[in-house]
Protein backbone atom coordinates (compact mmCIF):
# COMPACT_ATOMS: atom_id res chain seq x y z
CA UNK A 1 0.00 0.00 0.00
CA UNK A 2 2.84 2.28 1.14
CA UNK A 3 5.38 1.28 -2.08
CA UNK A 4 3.72 3.43 -4.72
CA UNK A 5 3.92 6.56 -2.56
CA UNK A 6 7.44 6.17 -1.42
CA UNK A 7 9.32 9.29 -0.17
CA UNK A 8 10.83 10.33 -3.54
CA UNK A 9 14.24 11.47 -2.49
CA UNK A 10 16.67 9.16 -3.75
CA UNK A 11 17.36 8.01 -0.25
CA UNK A 12 17.89 4.63 1.86
CA UNK A 13 17.32 2.03 -1.53
CA UNK A 14 18.31 -0.69 1.25
CA UNK A 15 18.11 0.10 4.64
CA UNK A 16 20.07 2.58 6.18
CA UNK A 17 23.37 1.48 8.06
CA UNK A 18 25.01 2.90 10.88
CA UNK A 19 25.72 3.93 14.48
CA UNK A 20 23.41 6.14 16.63
CA UNK A 21 24.80 7.41 20.19
CA UNK A 22 21.30 7.03 22.10
CA UNK A 23 21.86 3.21 23.69
CA UNK A 24 25.12 3.37 24.99
CA UNK A 25 26.07 7.24 25.73
CA UNK A 26 22.19 8.12 26.04
CA UNK A 27 22.41 11.90 27.39
CA UNK A 28 25.18 12.20 29.68
CA UNK A 29 27.96 10.48 27.68
CA UNK A 30 27.11 11.66 24.09
CA UNK A 31 30.12 14.55 23.20
CA UNK A 32 32.54 15.24 20.14
CA UNK A 33 35.20 12.66 21.22
CA UNK A 34 32.96 9.95 21.01
CA UNK A 35 32.00 11.00 17.98
CA UNK A 36 35.06 11.14 16.15
CA UNK A 37 36.73 8.51 18.23
CA UNK A 38 33.09 6.24 16.70
CA UNK A 39 33.75 7.59 13.38
CA UNK A 40 37.05 6.59 13.50
CA UNK A 41 36.83 2.98 14.61
CA UNK A 42 33.89 2.83 11.80
CA UNK A 43 36.02 3.51 8.81
CA UNK A 44 39.31 1.19 10.70
CA UNK A 45 37.37 -2.04 11.86
CA UNK A 46 35.68 -3.53 8.88
CA UNK A 47 32.22 -1.34 9.55
CA UNK A 48 32.30 1.27 6.87
CA UNK A 49 33.70 -1.85 4.28
CA UNK A 50 30.35 -3.99 5.19
CA UNK A 51 28.12 -1.30 4.62
CA UNK A 52 27.86 1.33 7.85
CA UNK A 53 26.95 4.57 6.55
CA UNK A 54 26.11 7.01 9.28
CA UNK A 55 27.55 8.64 12.46
CA UNK A 56 24.16 9.89 14.16
CA UNK A 57 24.13 11.95 17.00
CA UNK A 58 21.18 10.99 19.10
CA UNK A 59 19.55 13.88 21.62
CA UNK A 60 21.62 16.57 23.77
CA UNK A 61 23.35 18.27 21.71
CA UNK A 62 21.38 21.39 22.42
CA UNK A 63 20.85 24.14 24.61
CA UNK A 64 18.60 26.33 23.61
CA UNK A 65 17.72 29.11 20.86
CA UNK A 66 19.59 32.38 20.35
CA UNK A 67 17.56 35.90 19.81
CA UNK A 68 16.21 35.16 16.36
CA UNK A 69 15.25 31.50 17.06
CA UNK A 70 18.51 29.61 15.87
CA UNK A 71 19.34 26.76 17.73
CA UNK A 72 22.65 26.78 19.70
CA UNK A 73 25.15 23.98 19.83
CA UNK A 74 26.10 22.48 23.81
CA UNK A 75 29.55 24.12 23.87
CA UNK A 76 30.66 21.68 26.56
CA UNK A 77 29.73 18.76 24.28
CA UNK A 78 30.85 19.79 21.08
CA UNK A 79 33.47 23.15 21.81
CA UNK A 80 34.00 23.03 18.14
CA UNK A 81 30.76 23.04 16.90
CA UNK A 82 28.58 20.35 15.01
CA UNK A 83 29.98 21.44 11.40
CA UNK A 84 33.55 20.61 12.44
CA UNK A 85 32.15 16.78 13.76
CA UNK A 86 29.98 16.72 10.39
CA UNK A 87 33.09 17.51 8.24
CA UNK A 88 35.17 14.84 10.68
CA UNK A 89 32.63 12.56 9.86
CA UNK A 90 32.83 13.17 6.17
CA UNK A 91 36.40 13.33 6.07
CA UNK A 92 36.14 9.50 7.02
CA UNK A 93 34.22 8.69 3.97
CA UNK A 94 31.17 8.75 6.56
CA UNK A 95 27.75 10.46 6.50
CA UNK A 96 26.21 12.82 9.34
CA UNK A 97 23.07 11.86 11.24
CA UNK A 98 21.32 14.32 14.17
CA UNK A 99 18.44 14.29 16.22
CA UNK A 100 15.35 16.86 16.94
CA UNK A 101 11.82 16.35 18.09
CA UNK A 102 8.17 17.12 16.77
CA UNK A 103 7.36 18.85 20.20
CA UNK A 104 8.68 21.80 21.68
CA UNK A 105 11.49 19.74 23.93
CA UNK A 106 13.41 17.05 22.85
CA UNK A 107 12.82 13.63 24.92
CA UNK A 108 16.40 14.87 27.05
CA UNK A 109 14.44 18.20 27.93
CA UNK A 110 16.29 20.20 24.97
CA UNK A 111 14.32 22.47 22.52
CA UNK A 112 12.55 20.80 19.77
CA UNK A 113 12.01 21.61 16.62
CA UNK A 114 7.83 22.33 16.42
CA UNK A 115 7.76 26.24 14.72
CA UNK A 116 11.37 25.90 13.24
CA UNK A 117 11.06 23.61 10.81
CA UNK A 118 12.12 25.35 8.07
CA UNK A 119 14.31 27.40 10.32
CA UNK A 120 16.19 24.06 11.44
CA UNK A 121 16.40 22.38 8.19
CA UNK A 122 17.89 25.40 6.80
CA UNK A 123 20.56 24.84 9.89
CA UNK A 124 20.99 21.42 9.48
CA UNK A 125 22.10 21.57 5.25
CA UNK A 126 24.86 23.94 6.39
CA UNK A 127 26.08 21.87 8.86
CA UNK A 128 26.18 19.24 6.35
CA UNK A 129 23.90 16.70 8.13
CA UNK A 130 22.73 13.39 5.92
CA UNK A 131 20.36 12.11 8.18
CA UNK A 132 17.73 13.50 11.03
CA UNK A 133 15.94 11.49 13.50
CA UNK A 134 12.73 13.67 14.59
CA UNK A 135 11.25 12.19 17.40
CA UNK A 136 7.83 12.75 19.39
CA UNK A 137 8.03 13.82 23.13
CA UNK A 138 6.61 17.39 24.22
CA UNK A 139 3.86 17.45 21.42
CA UNK A 140 1.24 20.12 21.86
CA UNK A 141 -2.39 19.37 22.61
CA UNK A 142 -3.91 18.22 19.10
CA UNK A 143 -0.80 17.99 17.48
CA UNK A 144 -1.10 15.24 14.25
CA UNK A 145 1.67 13.34 13.70
CA UNK A 146 1.37 12.86 9.68
CA UNK A 147 0.59 16.87 9.87
CA UNK A 148 4.35 17.54 11.75
CA UNK A 149 6.26 14.74 9.90
CA UNK A 150 4.98 16.23 6.58
CA UNK A 151 6.15 20.07 7.91
CA UNK A 152 9.75 18.60 8.25
CA UNK A 153 9.38 16.38 5.21
CA UNK A 154 8.98 19.62 3.25
CA UNK A 155 11.63 21.75 5.07
CA UNK A 156 14.40 19.25 4.69
CA UNK A 157 13.87 19.65 0.97
CA UNK A 158 13.57 22.91 1.01
CA UNK A 159 16.64 22.87 2.50
CA UNK A 160 18.62 21.68 -1.18
CA UNK A 161 20.71 18.77 0.74
CA UNK A 162 19.44 15.42 0.28
CA UNK A 163 18.68 14.35 3.99
CA UNK A 164 17.32 11.31 5.06
CA UNK A 165 14.63 11.46 7.27
CA UNK A 166 13.46 8.88 10.49
CA UNK A 167 10.38 9.22 11.69
CA UNK A 168 9.91 8.22 15.45
CA UNK A 169 6.72 8.21 16.75
CA UNK A 170 7.11 5.01 18.39
CA UNK A 171 4.19 3.70 16.16
CA UNK A 172 2.08 4.87 18.32
CA UNK A 173 -0.08 6.66 15.64
CA UNK A 174 0.69 3.71 13.57
CA UNK A 175 3.02 5.22 10.58
CA UNK A 176 3.01 2.52 8.19
CA UNK A 177 -0.63 3.73 7.27
CA UNK A 178 0.88 7.11 6.25
CA UNK A 179 4.19 7.97 6.77
CA UNK A 180 5.56 6.62 3.26
CA UNK A 181 5.67 9.36 1.51
CA UNK A 182 6.69 11.19 4.34
CA UNK A 183 9.76 9.65 5.98
CA UNK A 184 12.64 7.33 4.75
CA UNK A 185 11.99 4.98 7.73
CA UNK A 186 9.67 5.35 10.79
CA UNK A 187 9.62 3.50 14.04
CA UNK A 188 6.80 1.00 13.97
CA UNK A 189 7.43 -0.22 17.72
CA UNK A 190 8.61 1.46 21.42
CA UNK A 191 11.90 1.62 22.41
CA UNK A 192 13.74 -1.14 22.50
CA UNK A 193 15.67 -2.32 25.38
CA UNK A 194 18.70 -4.44 26.16
CA UNK A 195 16.74 -7.47 27.11
CA UNK A 196 15.51 -10.94 25.40
CA UNK A 197 11.96 -10.89 27.01
CA UNK A 198 11.26 -8.34 28.88
CA UNK A 199 7.79 -8.78 29.57
CA UNK A 200 9.22 -11.82 31.93
CA UNK A 201 10.89 -8.61 34.09
CA UNK A 202 9.09 -5.16 33.63
CA UNK A 203 7.58 -4.77 30.53
CA UNK A 204 9.71 -3.37 27.71
CA UNK A 205 10.38 -3.85 24.54
CA UNK A 206 12.82 -6.80 24.49
CA UNK A 207 13.42 -8.78 21.21
CA UNK A 208 10.53 -10.98 21.21
CA UNK A 209 8.36 -8.10 22.01
CA UNK A 210 9.87 -6.05 19.11
CA UNK A 211 9.45 -9.21 16.55
CA UNK A 212 5.09 -9.35 17.52
CA UNK A 213 4.75 -5.83 17.43
CA UNK A 214 6.36 -5.97 13.81
CA UNK A 215 4.26 -8.78 12.20
CA UNK A 216 1.96 -8.42 10.15
CA UNK A 217 3.38 -4.69 8.50
CA UNK A 218 5.10 -6.39 5.91
CA UNK A 219 3.46 -5.14 3.26
CA UNK A 220 4.33 -1.49 4.32
CA UNK A 221 7.96 -1.72 3.90
CA UNK A 222 10.49 -1.20 0.79
CA UNK A 223 13.30 0.93 -1.16
CA UNK A 224 13.20 3.94 0.33
CA UNK A 225 10.64 3.38 3.03
CA UNK A 226 10.97 1.15 5.89
CA UNK A 227 9.35 -0.38 9.42
CA UNK A 228 11.68 0.64 11.79
CA UNK A 229 11.96 -1.79 14.38
CA UNK A 230 14.68 0.37 16.36
CA UNK A 231 18.23 0.07 16.78
CA UNK A 232 20.86 -2.98 17.41
CA UNK A 233 21.58 -3.65 21.06
CA UNK A 234 23.76 -6.45 20.25
CA UNK A 235 26.94 -5.50 22.06
CA UNK A 236 25.69 -3.73 24.91
CA UNK A 237 25.39 -6.57 27.45
CA UNK A 238 21.95 -7.29 28.24
CA UNK A 239 21.72 -10.37 25.52
CA UNK A 240 24.32 -13.16 25.58
CA UNK A 241 26.22 -14.28 22.37
CA UNK A 242 23.70 -16.43 20.79
CA UNK A 243 21.18 -13.58 21.74
CA UNK A 244 22.55 -11.16 19.99
CA UNK A 245 23.04 -13.73 16.91
CA UNK A 246 19.40 -13.91 16.97
CA UNK A 247 18.70 -10.49 17.14
CA UNK A 248 20.78 -9.20 14.21
CA UNK A 249 19.49 -12.42 12.73
CA UNK A 250 16.07 -11.08 12.93
CA UNK A 251 16.77 -7.68 12.37
CA UNK A 252 17.93 -8.50 8.92
CA UNK A 253 14.91 -10.72 7.60
CA UNK A 254 13.25 -7.96 8.99
CA UNK A 255 14.44 -5.76 6.19
CA UNK A 256 15.37 -3.06 9.48
CA UNK A 257 17.39 -0.58 8.99
CA UNK A 258 21.15 -1.56 11.27
CA UNK A 259 22.19 1.15 13.29
CA UNK A 260 24.84 -0.31 15.76
CA UNK A 261 24.18 1.40 19.38
CA UNK A 262 27.62 0.10 21.17
CA UNK A 263 30.55 1.27 22.48
CA UNK A 264 32.01 -0.20 18.69
CA UNK A 265 35.90 1.40 19.59
CA UNK A 266 36.19 -0.99 22.01
CA UNK A 267 33.61 -3.92 20.99
CA UNK A 268 34.62 -7.95 22.13
CA UNK A 269 35.69 -10.22 19.04
CA UNK A 270 31.80 -11.77 19.34
CA UNK A 271 30.24 -8.49 18.94
CA UNK A 272 32.70 -7.69 15.88
CA UNK A 273 32.04 -10.98 14.48
CA UNK A 274 28.37 -10.49 14.55
CA UNK A 275 27.86 -7.01 13.43
CA UNK A 276 30.00 -7.84 10.47
CA UNK A 277 28.90 -10.57 8.96
CA UNK A 278 28.24 -9.55 5.27
CA UNK A 279 26.34 -12.73 4.43
CA UNK A 280 23.64 -11.88 7.00
CA UNK A 281 24.08 -8.06 5.79
CA UNK A 282 23.43 -8.95 2.52
CA UNK A 283 19.73 -9.99 4.07
CA UNK A 284 19.07 -7.12 5.26
CA UNK A 285 20.98 -5.34 2.05
CA UNK A 286 18.66 -7.53 -0.35
CA UNK A 287 17.78 -4.81 -3.27
CA UNK A 288 14.22 -6.36 -3.65
CA UNK A 289 13.55 -4.94 -0.07
CA UNK A 290 10.87 -7.49 0.74
CA UNK A 291 10.35 -7.77 4.94
CA UNK A 292 10.54 -11.06 5.83
CA UNK A 293 7.61 -12.71 7.52
CA UNK A 294 6.80 -15.61 10.17
CA UNK A 295 5.53 -18.58 7.68
CA UNK A 296 5.29 -21.05 10.49
CA UNK A 297 4.43 -20.89 14.25
CA UNK A 298 4.63 -23.49 16.95
CA UNK A 299 4.91 -22.62 19.85
CA UNK A 300 8.34 -21.27 20.88
CA UNK A 301 9.30 -22.23 17.77
CA UNK A 302 8.97 -20.01 14.42
CA UNK A 303 10.17 -20.26 10.85
CA UNK A 304 10.56 -16.91 8.81
CA UNK A 305 11.38 -16.30 5.31
CA UNK A 306 12.17 -13.50 2.93
CA UNK A 307 11.85 -13.10 -0.51
CA UNK A 308 15.41 -12.10 -2.43
CA UNK A 309 16.16 -10.06 -5.32
CA UNK A 310 18.28 -13.32 -7.03
CA UNK A 311 15.25 -15.01 -6.66
CA UNK A 312 16.78 -17.20 -3.65
CA UNK A 313 14.69 -17.36 -0.21
CA UNK A 314 16.32 -16.22 3.29
CA UNK A 315 14.88 -18.03 5.92
CA UNK A 316 15.35 -18.35 9.75
CA UNK A 317 14.41 -21.09 12.02
CA UNK A 318 13.82 -19.10 15.53
CA UNK A 319 13.79 -20.49 19.09
CA UNK A 320 12.53 -18.19 21.77
CA UNK A 321 11.93 -21.05 24.27
CA UNK A 322 14.35 -21.85 26.93
CA UNK A 323 15.63 -25.50 25.92
CA UNK A 324 17.88 -26.30 22.76
CA UNK A 325 15.06 -27.46 20.56
CA UNK A 326 15.15 -29.24 16.82
CA UNK A 327 13.36 -27.43 14.03
CA UNK A 328 12.50 -29.22 11.06
CA UNK A 329 10.07 -29.42 8.60
CA UNK A 330 9.95 -29.29 4.67
CA UNK A 331 10.78 -26.94 2.06
CA UNK A 332 7.13 -26.98 0.22
CA UNK A 333 5.26 -26.43 3.78
CA UNK A 334 7.03 -22.98 4.01
CA UNK A 335 6.98 -22.54 0.28
CA UNK A 336 10.44 -22.75 -0.41
CA UNK A 337 12.17 -23.70 -3.82
CA UNK A 338 15.87 -24.38 -3.68
CA UNK A 339 18.62 -27.26 -4.14
CA UNK A 340 21.73 -25.55 -2.32
CA UNK A 341 21.20 -24.23 1.33
CA UNK A 342 23.72 -21.84 2.77
CA UNK A 343 24.60 -21.63 6.59
CA UNK A 344 25.14 -17.81 6.95
CA UNK A 345 26.85 -18.59 10.47
CA UNK A 346 28.39 -21.50 9.71
CA UNK A 347 29.65 -20.17 6.83
CA UNK A 348 28.55 -23.15 5.00
CA UNK A 349 27.01 -25.13 1.90
CA UNK A 350 24.56 -28.54 1.83
CA UNK A 351 22.26 -29.74 -0.36
CA UNK A 352 18.61 -28.65 0.09
CA UNK A 353 16.99 -31.80 0.30
CA UNK A 354 13.63 -32.11 1.08
CA UNK A 355 13.70 -29.84 4.31
CA UNK A 356 15.54 -28.57 6.84
CA UNK A 357 16.40 -29.86 10.59
CA UNK A 358 18.49 -28.06 12.81
CA UNK A 359 19.07 -28.47 16.45
CA UNK A 360 18.09 -24.65 17.60
CA UNK A 361 19.66 -23.40 21.09
CA UNK A 362 17.03 -21.51 23.33
CA UNK A 363 17.07 -17.63 22.22
CA UNK A 364 18.82 -18.62 19.28
CA UNK A 365 18.42 -18.57 15.49
CA UNK A 366 19.69 -20.27 12.48
CA UNK A 367 19.83 -18.03 8.75
CA UNK A 368 20.17 -20.10 6.25
CA UNK A 369 19.93 -18.65 2.13
CA UNK A 370 18.11 -21.13 -0.13
CA UNK A 371 19.23 -20.89 -3.53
Amino acid sequence: PAAAHALDNGLALTPPMGWNSWNKYACKGINEGVVRETADAMASNGMKDAGYQYVIIDDCWQTGRDAEGNIIVDKEKFPNGIKAVADYVHSKGLKFGIYTDAGTKTCGGRPGSLGHEYQDARQYAAWGVDYLKEDWCNTVPGQNSEASYTVMRDALKASGRPILFSICEWGSTKPWLWAGPIGNMWRATGDIQDCWDCKKSWGGNGVVQILDLMNGIESYAGPGHWNDPDMLEVGNGGLTTTENRAHFSMWALLAAPLLAGNDIEHMSADTKEILLNKEVIAIDQDTLGAQGLPAKKDGAIEVWTKKLADGSTAVGLFNRGDTTTLISGSWAAINVKGTTVRDLWAHSDHHADEGYSYAVPKHGAVLLRVK
